[in-house]
């Protein structure tokens, strides 16, 4: 089983800066691929970056060229960088850690883009 902790949400201004963080424990294998999603009230939860071990990247179409997701295998972090942020990506982030069909998630943390 793996624990995942996230940290770095809050509230900042649209065109601002945020960075997420997000600490994995537990059992993490080798072979996994690691994410961020995002949930606003009354939406679906919806991928917004994620990162293979290797380091090949996927993003949602809404955030590319704002967004970089990156991770630290050796201290097993990930982050996500979100820059030039609008009120739109007001949602709660959740890490996420795949491996095969399995996923776990961490408890999320609130980011909130002002106008």
């Amino acid at each position: 089983q793996v624990q995942l902790v996230e940290s770095g949400g809050g509230l900042v201004q649209a065109g601002g800066s945020l960075r997420l963080s997000c600490a994995a424990s537990g059992r993490i294998l080798r072979i996994n691929v690691m994410g961020w999603y995002r949930q606003a009230p009354g939406k679906q939860r919806e991928l917004v970056a994620a990162i293979t071990r290797g380091g090949s990247t996927n993003y949602a179409d809404s955030v590319k060229g704002r967004f970089t997701i990156s991770r630290d295998n050796a201290k097993n972090m990930v982050y996500l960088q979100m820059n030039s942020l609008k009120p739109e990506d007001t949602a709660v982030y959740y890490c996420n850690n795949r491996v095969g069909s399995l996923d776990s998630w961490g408890q999320g943390t609130q980011v909130t883009v002002s106008s």
